[in-house]
């Protein structure tokens, strides 16, 4: 893409977080790629080394041996090191700060918004957050950091306080979305005036669902992610690039005019 393109792109971004009253930002695997986080479906990512049929719950509830593997997934798979944000991260949590988000709506299980900046009840994780542990007995959440280091003695660990299953907080094959989370991004989706998606595919559902939300409620789209999406034609703004440069751009003028 030209570079004069660029500009005038992200000069029609700028404007319309600048016009807007209600700007959600939606996210996916592509935003945090550009921190070193692998992801799951592209070539070379997870599920290309990992088989996904075997990382369901119900494996990971009724078989030990299950447990193993998915832990191995996540010591191995990069989903748990401590990836640092990235410009793409600091952009969106600007837009906080000069009151121009909603909510920040992610598939990601990273934790990097929240590391960025924005408040954790700004940012709606509809997959959860592998930064957690929870204990499916007692319920206590741990930080992945001390549950790691249990891997270095114990290939599947349990709870020190009641024994109890200990599972990464996010959300596995076959288990449903965190409730609350869900209907909150449907209602923000459904009551934003501008939409914008960054590194994500938008195929994966029910996540998916929400820039088609935000469109019927007649919001403006607006789609930053390298490859295409279902929902190109109906972006007011489509750039495919990656994302932390543009959205650096993208809040520098946004700004130097407000």
């Amino acid at each position: 893409m030209e570079i004069n393109n660029l500009d005038y792109l992200t000069d029609q971004i700028a404007e319309l977080i600048i016009q807007s009253d209600r700007n959600v930002v939606f996210t996916g695997a592509g935003i945090s790629t550009e921190s070193g986080i692998p992801d799951f479906r592209s070539p070379g990512g997870i599920w290309s080394r990992f088989d996904p049929a075997e990382f369901t719950l119900h494996k990971f509830l009724n078989s030990r041996e299950k447990r193993k593997k998915h832990w191995e997934l996540f010591a191995k798979g990069g989903l748990t090191g401590n990836a640092e944000p990235n410009l793409a991260h600091y952009a969106i949590a600007e837009m906080e700060k000069l009151n121009k988000l909603d909510c920040v709506i992610t598939q990601n299980v990273d934790n990097l918004h929240q590391r960025a900046g924005n408040s954790p009840d700004k940012v709606l994780e509809l997959h959860g957050n592998m930064r957690r542990v929870r204990c499916l007995g007692c319920d206590r959440l741990f930080p992945m950091d001390e549950i790691m280091q249990k891997l270095e003695t114990e290939d599947a660990p349990d709870c020190d306080y009641c024994q109890g299953i200990l599972k990464p907080d996010a959300v596995f094959f076959g288990e449903a979305l965190p409730q609350k989370t869900l209907n909150n991004a449907i209602h923000y989706s459904r009551n934003c005036d501008l939409f914008i998606v960054i590194g994500s595919t938008l195929i994966v559902y029910p996540a998916a669902y929400m820039p088609i939300y935000a469109m019927e409620s007649g919001a403006k789209l607006v789609i930053l992610n390298l490859s295409s999406t279902p929902m190109d034609n109906r972006a007011s703004v489509l750039i495919n690039e990656k994302a932390g440069n543009i959205m650096t751009e993208v809040m520098n003028k946004v700004k130097n005019r407000i």
